[in-house]
């Protein structure tokens, strides 16, 4: 999907008042190789849930860094069950038992931080994105959750041409618990992403 900045801006303003649902589904009937990428962090089952009733068939790309939780990965069965998920499962190269002989995990300001997460989250991401080529991809990004993230919208193009699309970017943490319960979708708040560290820090996967 080819759109100016100006477009951008302009669907931006007329999207503000749809439902995520409407929002997903405007998505979909102009997009022609959707994706949604997940890692069933807490709110995740919002996105896939609209996505997957927009489009049931909709590739749903995680990229398991294969450090997540017991808890994540008995609520990723749950929701991948639940909403019937088309699940396209990226792994790193690298087994995590052998990087945690080799490297284990860096702290952020170790050099080797950088590697660590190219293996566990952006080759695997980036190999997961060549492989489908999308026009359209969905993401769970909300306003309030890093500074980067703030500057962006409903849409926003990256540098690789994909548009993105957040349909809950507006809403808060207390809006979301009100919309899984409304819908009767589960949550998970036990989740650690290795990568992060800190919930306001940037993995690099929206920074490109």
């Amino acid at each position: 999907m080819s759109l100016t900045e100006k477009e951008i801006a302009n669907l931006n303003k007329s999207l503000r008042d749809k439902t995520p649902l409407e929002i997903t589904q405007w998505a979909i009937l102009n997009a022609k190789k959707p994706v949604v990428t997940t890692n069933f962090r807490p709110y995740e089952a919002a996105i896939l849930a609209v996505c997957s009733e927009a489009l049931p068939d909709i590739p749903v790309i995680w990229c398991d860094s294969g450090y997540n939780t017991p808890n994540t990965y008995k609520h990723a069965d749950n929701v991948i069950d639940l909403l019937s998920l088309n699940v396209k499962l990226y792994v790193p190269k690298q087994t995590t038992a052998h990087r945690d002989v080799v490297m284990g995990i860096p702290d952020i300001d170790d050099p080797k931080h950088k590697i660590f997460t190219e293996q566990v989250k952006l080759e695997p991401f980036k190999r997961a994105m060549s492989d489908f080529a999308p026009d359209v991809w969905f993401t769970n990004l909300r306003k309030g959750q890093t500074a980067l993230r703030d500057s962006l919208d409903i849409l926003s193009v990256g540098k690789d041409g994909v548009l993105k699309v957040s349909p809950f970017y507006y809403y808060s943490d207390e809006e979301l618990d009100v919309y899984l319960e409304e819908n009767k979708l589960p949550n998970e708040f036990k989740y650690f992403d290795p990568t992060k560290v800190l919930e306001n820090r940037e993995c690099g996967l929206h920074t490109n």
